[in-house]
């Protein structure tokens, strides 16, 4: 389900949950009935679930106020070698 903004004249904003694409350019408003506009507006992304998002967002508010600042590249990683027999077979640039 998503969330859809709409904007009655009279009585202000409001929003509207149904599946996702069946949203109409108008909707009646729940207070007065009159024909209210969709709004667009940015995506409404919810914090917390997958970990990763999270602490995605995490750093992005601990360096908000103070970036790290990079004083050099990473260091080199070793080629990585597999152990697979099958990809011994295979060609060599």
């Amino acid at each position: 389900m998503v969330t859809y903004s709409y904007r009655c004249r009279q009585c202000g904003d409001f929003d509207v949950r149904m599946p996702m694409g069946e949203a109409t350019g108008a909707w009646a408003c729940p207070w007065c009935g009159t024909s209210a506009v969709r709004r667009f507006t940015a995506p409404q992304v919810r914090r917390g679930g997958d970990v990763a998002v999270r602490r995605a967002y995490e750093y992005a508010e601990r360096s908000a106020d103070e970036p790290e600042v990079v004083s050099a590249p990473p260091p080199a990683r070793p080629p990585r070698v597999s152990r697979d027999p099958r990809h011994a077979r295979l060609p060599r640039p």
